[in-house]
This record gives structure tokens, sequence and C-alpha cells, in this order.
């Protein structure tokens, strides 16, 4: 066998579900189908919750860096730095969960990183490696795939299709898609625009939405829902987009290539066909507005990692890995769910200008403000748990604690279930918790808590509550 899981697709969601294999003890293969490495800018920040995964992992001070860096583009670009629905720019994620928030990094900076922490880990990454089938062998799962040296065949145990919104894993497993088609398609260039006078201000149109900058052009069509997407963006295919909303016949100097994505939303009915695993954008596909996209694959490959990993080697309990799609799938369906919402919000004419303009009115109260927040962020994304559990924080995202003087993200990089409690000497625990006796946790929400390695609440008390059923949820997990 070539290794434990291979992992088709080097993005982001593929590679950090790698990195979380390796770190269990595992032995993962990355194909990637790209001759080298990626360095289109795509998306430009992550959510809440991965911010707070990576740096749970030791990636805090690399994030913070970038942060700052994607601050000063955010003010540039949008003349604010509060993130948007539908455009409409007055979310304040502060606001909502002070003390929580996202990092700005681009998407390349990002996919550095990673790639060093697989180098750490001593995870291989096979480039210009395409996989053109997939079938599922007596003991695992059987991949042909063509290689710059010619035809392979490779085989594990397990296979994760991270390989984007037009998997071939998924195609060739026989996973089910339904969804929306589109409303729009968002074309998105890097060009100099030689009579940029000549263009409305960025903004809503009759036909969709222009934006455009110094080297920077995009347009939001819904004139051409169905694009031709047998090749690369061109420049003549962004002019005709220009053209359709925005009726000017824009002059494109140096083209640098760019974009072409669309809002149509799609979901697989479940992440997990026997030994196959879909996460990422082969799992959902959806309109990246509200900049959800990253954030929702890199949870998969976080929740995924540990449950895969503890299956290979033979100490999860019972039905462990089918938790992964019960947990992802409600998750994925949100983030669908309030995307269609935003395309509707951008459709062109009065009746949605006039639906905008109360949609930003609502925005202004914080009540509505915090809610869209959280909505975005995915914060109060719950997870059901196979026991009782009254604690509020329980199946929710920890947020980020002072443990003893010392931050939680430094007791988390090694990726173990971790129980804080003060009386950790006297619990008995599996061998793969981390009992640790603390004091205090600076949060008056907490007294003591048990953290799957994903950074979940699986169960919690409050201080100076003698809460039940942590002996269920040690071994439920």
């Amino acid at each position: 066998m070539d290794a434990d899981v291979v992992i088709v697709g080097a993005g982001p969601v593929g590679m950090l579900l790698a990195a979380e294999l390796a770190l269990a003890g595992t032995h993962p293969l990355v194909l990637e189908r790209l001759p080298a490495p990626a360095d289109q800018p795509k998306a430009r920040g992550l959510g809440v919750l991965a911010t707070e995964a990576l740096r749970r992992r030791g990636l805090g001070a690399a994030l913070d860096e970038e942060h700052e860096k994607g601050l000063a583009a955010l003010e540039r670009d949008h003349g604010t730095t509060r993130t948007h629905f539908a455009w409409i720019h007055k979310v304040d994620p502060e606001a909502a969960d002070p003390g929580r928030r996202g990092a700005l990094i681009a998407q390349p900076a990002l996919e550095r990183l990673l790639r060093e922490r697989l180098r750490d880990h001593g995870v291989e990454i096979r480039y210009g490696w395409t996989v053109t089938g997939c079938s599922e062998a007596t003991d695992g799962v059987r991949l042909d795939v063509d290689t710059p040296a010619g035809p392979r065949r490779v085989d594990a145990g397990y296979v994760a299709g991270c390989d984007g919104g037009h998997s071939v894993v998924r195609k060739l497993s026989g996973f089910d898609f339904p969804g929306t088609d589109p409303l729009m398609t968002v074309r998105y260039a890097h060009a100099e625009v030689g009579n940029r006078s000549e263009l409305p201000p960025p903004g809503r149109l009759p036909g969709g939405t222009l934006f455009h900058e110094d080297g920077l052009i995009a347009a939001f069509d819904f004139g051409d829902t169905v694009p031709d997407r047998s090749g690369p963006l061109s420049a003549d295919e962004v002019r005709a987009s220009v053209r359709r909303v925005a009726g000017v016949d824009v002059e494109l100097g140096e083209f640098h290539g760019g974009l072409r994505f669309s809002d149509g939303a799609r979901q697989a009915a479940s992440y997990r066909r026997g030994r196959v695993l879909l996460a990422g954008d082969a799992a959902h596909v959806h309109s990246p507005n509200g900049g959800q996209g990253l954030n929702l694959g890199l949870m998969d490959a976080m929740n995924l990692g540990w449950k895969l990993a503890a299956t290979i080697r033979g100490d999860a309990p019972a039905g462990l890995l089918d938790t992964y799609s019960a947990e992802r799938h409600p998750a994925g369906a949100a983030v669908l769910h309030n995307t269609r919402a935003q395309s509707a919000l951008l459709a062109p004419g009065p009746h949605v200008d006039a639906l905008r303009d109360i949609v930003g009115d609502l925005l202004d109260l914080p009540e509505v403000n915090r809610y869209v927040s959280r909505l975005l962020s995915g914060v109060a994304q719950r997870y059901e748990l196979p026991y009782p559990a009254g604690h509020p924080a329980a199946g929710l995202h920890c947020p980020p604690l002072i443990i003893d003087g010392s931050p939680l993200e430094r007791l988390t990089t090694g990726g173990e279930t971790l129980l804080l409690h003060p009386g950790a000497k006297d619990i008995t625990t599996p061998l793969r918790v981390r009992a640790l006796t603390v004091t205090t946790i600076n949060d008056n929400r907490f007294g003591a808590l048990l953290l799957r390695p994903d950074g979940v609440v699986a169960w919690a008390a409050a201080p100076g509550e003698e809460a039940p059923h942590l002996r269920s949820a040690l071994e439920a997990w």
C-alpha cells in the first residue's frame, strides 16, 4: 500500500488534512494535477474558526504578520475594514464576538505556510499527478493516475477528495451532488483599464455589479449564467461581460489573467462513500460572497483529520468516522443557504434596490449585525453530541482561553483530545487523551472542559459545577 490516505488536491484543504493526519501518526500522500503550486490570489482571508484552528497548531505568529498587510489592503480596496453581506459593508465581527477574529491572508501565502508544515511532517506532494480512475478494493482504494512518467496505480487505505468544485474523485466515486443553478457569473481580472474614466463608478448597475480599481476589474454578470469554461479567462470574455453589465466597451491593456466563478450552489448528499471521503469544494460549492468557502473547507479538514487517523490506527470508537458527514453536512448547508440569500440581494433591478436599502438599515441594529456576523463566521454552528450536554458551549468550537496564565493554543499544538479539569489526576482517561490539572480558566463560563482535537467543546462544566456525563464524552471521542 502506498499510503494510509491518498489526498487528491494540494490546495489549502488538502494540505491541512494531510498535516492533521501526519500529526496524528498516520501516513498521507498528496496528489496534485497541476505541475506546480498555483499563485492565483483567490481567497484573501480566513474566518474566525479556521484562524483559531491554525493558531492551535502553532501558526499564530505567521497569521498575525499577514493580517496586518491584509487590513491595509482591505481599507484601500473598500474604504472600510468591516466585512460585508451581499456587498453591504456594515458587518462588524469584533462587535459580534469580541476577542475572536479571522485573519486576512492571501491564499498563496496561506498555501506556503501549509507546504512548510507538510515538509516539517515529511509529507510528500506529487505535482503533475492526475487521477483518472478510482475504485474500492477489499482493504482500501485503488487509484489510476497519469503522471509525468506515465500511468501509475496508487493504493491506499482511504482516499480523500479535496480536488475542488469539479472534483474528479466525487464524480468517479458516484456521489450525488444536488443543488441550484447559478444566477450570475463573476469575472475577476488583473488588467490595466485604458479608458477607466468612461466606466461608471463601482457599484450596482442595471446589468449587474461592476468593481474596478488600478490593475483590477470585476463584473458580476446576471446576463450570462452558462459561460464557456473550456479555457482560462480571456480579455475578450471580460470585455463582453463588462459591456453587458455597464454598457461600456472597456479597453484592457496588459492582461494578467484572473478568475471566473458563479454562484451555483451544490452539496454532496453525503461526504462519505465507504473508504472515499470529500472535503472542501469537492463536497460543496457556492458563491464566494461573505468569504466563507475557505473557512468552511479548512474546518472540514480539521473535523475529518483526527477521526480518520483514529480509524486507521484502530482505536476509534464505533461510528466515529460517520460523524464527519453528520457534523459537517449541516455546516455546509448553512453556508449554501446564506450565499443564496446574498445572490438574491445582488440581482439588478429596483425591487432588489429597495430590499438592499432595508437590509442595510437592519444591519445598523446591533442585534441584526451580530446575527449576520455570526452567520458568516459559523461560530454559532453547534454539533449534536451523542450524550446529554447541558453546558451552553457544548458542541461549539471553543473560543480563545487563558489556562493558568497560558493561551489555550499553546496546549493544543499536539492535536490530542485535551481534558482540562481541577481534578484531572484522579480521572481515568483513554490513552489518547491528555489530562491537565488546572486551577483557573480565565472565562467565567468554564470550570472544566474536554476539547476534541478539532477544538470542539465535547463536555464542559461551569465553575463550581459537578457536571455529569464526562465519562460518556470520553468514551464517545
